[in-house]
């Protein structure tokens, strides 16, 4: 039995026939000055509906407009990155961190992404559209005790923002977490660590219950000196980290980019090895008990 079977998962609570009208309250930026990009966490205000959600989901945004042939724009999902109670723990708010994606094609065009653009534009006051909660991949389980490892690229810290502000920042009679988080974060350069001040308070005042390692890629070199990159730095880590996938209450999430599942699988290849275990088989097993939970974009 999962441990979210017998919870009450929202989901789908508004349709995209029938999305909810919320309100931006803030948009700040979340990287430091040199940093390349431009990311955002915002704040929307989803009072006055029946709208709520579990840390891990997702909630779908419709940005407005019409694509390319017309037809309105298509909703786009972004993970959550607010505890259930939101950022002011009166459970009115929804938080998200949003990338504004530009790219040039091969015509030499700046390509805009829709739905992130429109969202880091969004202006206090402002109305977005929302659909959902969708998404019962990323739930926490309700153990305590349990070792939660995360893996994160870049925005795909959000839904684990959620579990540590969960785990270390709210107060919770039911829920007072006392097992082992471990936050690996992947970014290019130091200034985009999302949340770093957080992060690093949270390190420091709960050290025996959070273990917080970051791998810059463009300005950290792993053992060969190349770039290091998340997998690199767990790989310092990785006897540790097999004997903590065999315990039975631990639980491994990993969310960012796509291209970083096939780093992570050839670093869990190797470990495995080691202990003539192959990992696909391994995996599968990990899937099966719902203690591997993977949501890439």
């Amino acid at each position: 039995m999962s441990a979210n079977s017998e919870k009450d998962i929202p989901v789908n609570i508004y349709r995209p026939a029938n999305p909810f009208t919320a309100k931006c309250i803030s948009n700040d930026v979340l990287v430091r000055p040199g940093a390349v990009g431009d990311t955002r966490h915002v704040k929307i205000d989803i009072s006055g509906g029946d709208l709520r959600y579990l840390e891990g989901q997702s909630i779908g945004v419709i940005p407005p407009g019409e694509d390319k042939n017309g037809k309105p724009n298509k909703l786009r999902l972004y993970s959550i990155a607010s505890t259930r109670l939101g950022d002011d723990l009166d459970g009115k708010t929804l938080s998200l961190s949003v990338k504004r994606l530009e790219y040039q094609n091969e015509a030499g065009e700046t390509i805009k992404g829709v739905c992130s653009n429109f969202l880091t534009d969004l202006k206090p006051g402002e109305e977005v559209k929302l659909t959902g909660p969708v998404g019962k991949e990323m739930l926490l389980p309700d153990d305590p005790n349990a070792t939660i490892i995360m893996i994160a690229t870049g925005t795909g810290i959000a839904p684990f923002r959620a579990f540590l502000w969960r785990m270390f920042k709210e107060q919770h009679p039911d829920y007072q977490f006392k097992g082992l988080a471990w936050l690996f974060f992947g970014v290019p350069t130091d200034t985009t660590v999302l949340y770093k001040p957080d992060l690093e308070w949270m390190a420091y005042k709960h050290k025996r219950h959070f273990r917080y390692d970051v791998a810059i890629s463009r300005e950290q070199k792993n053992a060969n000196g190349e770039k290091m990159y998340i997998q690199n730095r767990m790989a310092e880590y990785a006897d540790e980290l097999w004997e903590l996938l065999q315990k039975p209450t631990t639980h491994t999430y990993m969310c960012g980019l796509r291209g970083m599942e096939d780093g992570i699988s050839e670093f869990m290849t190797k470990t495995a090895a080691k202990s003539d275990v192959v990992w696909k088989d391994f995996e599968k097993q990990l899937k099966k008990d719902g203690r591997w939970h993977v949501e890439t974009y």
